[in-house]
């Protein structure tokens, strides 16, 4: 039987793009000048949060001297700032930022992922390397069918997420661009929260802070009524 665990060593341990082992492995060997005493990953990066969850966050790929460096999804980075403090203010993380695995950050109610689990060079996947990853994104979905919410940052992994899931009729990516899946899930796109976004000021805090609170919303909806039937 399929857990979180066993998907966890299994994407840890592949090798099945050559171009992204490269590039993975390449960039934690000759590492940004400002982490050169640091030790990286450069490994896929596994997802992290509760089992339990009742909101799952889908992202592109870890970021080179991000999740590539820490071994932990949005970690690191600028665009983990932005994740972690928008899910901390919905109530969904221990703490406003994240740093470093064993810096206390702890996610209740919600587990984040990505459409591609290494590092690709300009933040590029390509379509072999997106669909050499999807059986793992696809088993996740499955581990966590019971969570009635799922946020995805951009509109890769919206393509990605709705792919897996069957979406017919697709509609047009967008900020709080909302669809119901097959099996009665709810989708949530947001824009990714990356450099070129956030500095251009296409997305702000509170457009962010919003998905998140419209996510905890139907998410509590669900569960009274899920509570309502027994």
């Amino acid at each position: 039987m399929d857990s979180v665990e066993q998907l966890r060593d299994e994407v840890v341990a592949c090798r099945l793009c050559p171009r992204l082992v490269e590039w993975r492995e390449r960039v934690a060997r000759e590492k940004r000048a400002s982490f050169a005493d640091e030790q990286y990953w450069g490994r896929p990066v596994p997802s992290l949060g509760d089992r339990h969850a009742e909101l799952l966050v889908v992202g592109l790929a870890p970021a080179a001297h991000g999740g590539n460096r820490t071994g932990r999804m949005f970690t690191g980075d600028r665009s983990g700032d932005w994740l972690f403090r928008a899910m901390h203010r919905a109530g969904y993380a221990s703490q406003p930022e994240s740093v470093a695995r064993g810096d206390g950050l702890r996610l209740t109610g919600a587990h984040v992922t990505a459409a591609v689990r290494c590092a690709p060079p300009g933040n590029r996947p390509t379509t072999a390397e997106r669909d050499a990853c999807l059986p793992y994104l696809e088993r996740e979905l499955e581990l966590f069918a019971a969570a009635p919410v799922i946020v995805v940052l951009g509109g890769f992994a919206y393509g990605v997420v709705a792919r897996l899931t069957g979406l017919r009729p697709r509609p047009k990516f967008g900020h709080g661009v909302e669809a119901v899946l097959p099996g009665g899930r709810t989708l949530i796109c947001s824009y990714h929260p990356s450099q070129l976004n956030t500095f251009t000021g296409r997305l702000t805090e509170e457009m962010l802070g919003a998905v998140f609170g419209r996510a905890r919303a139907i998410a509590s909806t669900v569960a009274a009524d899920r509570g309502g039937q027994r």
